[in-house]
């Protein structure tokens, strides 16, 4: 099966945009149908102009991405030994008395409980639309990793150092995020999002092997707990085997 065999079985309303096609216009396409049998034809027709049930939250936002993700992912979205599924990029890090905290680094190792990516970056063949991002704090009894571990969350509300901080985040060197007031994260009486979640009203997709920068900045550290962590979760579609 050819490429466009593909995008006549993909489960994507736009699947034609993994290709870079325009439309009935295009000339490929129109040399792929004129290829086909007469019954192929008119279901390759069908598949063209049926209108599909749209897409609905961050999966609608990742496809409209299709153009700009990586040759390698397009392939895979088109071949369906990748898909779209629900996912969230995490790492909990002590601020250990610090103003800049990094939440991703490149030394980082992936571990349960702490993080699940290695080195600040996305697996190989995964693609995330980030969403929308958690930040979250708590008070380990200590910091040693079983402790952090078991750390439990709440928003930055009551944590006047924390609320009243920066963050930003940027993937590849540039800039996803640019300074923003970590009271986006300030979730009380918004009972249509969970707690401690900002949603991007621009989303923005990370590419696999690149790295990850979150960071959040702090004016003072005057009060806070000496054991004091954040947790960090950019939610949205991923690709994924």
């Amino acid at each position: 099966m050819d490429e466009f065999g593909y995008v006549m079985q993909s489960e994507y309303a736009n699947a034609g945009e993994l290709l870079g096609l325009d439309g009935e216009s295009n000339a490929e396409l129109l040399g792929y149908l004129n290829s086909l049998d007469a019954v192929s034809r008119v279901r390759a027709m069908s598949k063209l102009v049926k209108k599909q049930i749209p897409s609905r939250g961050s999966r609608a936002e990742f496809e409209k991405f299709f153009p700009e993700l990586p040759q390698h992912i397009k392939d895979g979205l088109l071949k369906g030994t990748l898909r779209l599924a629900d996912h969230t990029v995490y790492s909990i890090k002590p601020i250990n008395g610090a103003k800049t905290i990094k939440l991703f680094e490149s030394q980082d190792v992936k571990e349960v409980g702490l993080r699940n990516i290695s080195n600040a970056k996305l697996p190989k063949n995964m693609a995330l639309l980030v969403s929308g991002i958690y930040l979250l704090q708590g008070v380990a009894a200590s910091l040693g990793n079983d402790d952090v571990k078991v750390s439990t969350f709440d928003q930055l509300e009551s944590i006047g150092p924390l609320s009243n901080g920066e963050f930003k985040l940027k993937a590849n060197k540039k800039q996803l995020v640019s300074e923003t007031s970590n009271r986006k994260f300030i979730t009380t009486n918004y009972n249509l999002v969970p707690k401690g979640y900002f949603k991007l009203a621009n989303p923005r997709l990370i590419h696999d092997d690149v790295e990850i920068e979150f960071e959040v900045e702090l004016g003072t550290v005057t009060g806070l707990n000496a054991n004091a962590v954040l947790y960090v979760g950019l939610d949205g579609t991923a690709t994924i085997p």
